[in-house]
């Protein structure tokens, strides 16, 4: 008769502990989870203006058009600008890569293409004119 006090006794202690370990762990979870309340808010609550600091649109070399002049790359990730840029002779794209893409004057372009800087600035004017043109006759009526 002995066994059974002694058994009961040590089956009281584990008991105690589980149940210690099992509130812990229970104050644990409603902590963690006051915190979440205190610093999450519902999408709902994120008002329309601030959507795009919560958005990512991943980007792959794929969906860009890229046009190099003299090692550099300009990405188009438009169809239509990319169509229009296509459609100018390599000298104009030239101009406008090392112009908009490396920040080059005038000057500094007509050196590495053989152009004096006037007819650089007449290239690149002109040009932007024709780009604009080209574009706008893709937009909609109103647009």
């Amino acid at each position: 008769m002995e066994a059974i006090p002694r058994k009961f006794g040590e089956w009281g202690q584990f008991d105690r502990y589980c149940k210690l370990v099992l509130y812990h762990e229970a104050l644990d979870y409603l902590r963690e989870m006051q915190r979440r309340r205190e610093r999450e808010i519902s999408l709902d609550a994120v008002p329309p203006a601030e959507w795009d600091k919560l958005s990512m649109v991943e980007q792959y070399p794929s969906d860009s058009f890229i046009f190099s002049s003299h090692g550099y790359d300009l990405h188009i990730d438009n169809e239509l600008v990319a169509e229009a840029f296509a459609s100018l002779p390599k000298d104009e794209q030239s101009i406008l890569i090392l112009r908009f893409v490396l920040d080059l004057t005038d000057e500094e372009i007509g050196r590495l293409m053989g152009m004096s800087r006037s007819a650089v600035q007449r290239h690149r004017t002109s040009t932007l004119k024709d780009l604009r043109v080209k574009l706008m006759a893709f937009m909609p009526e109103g647009g």
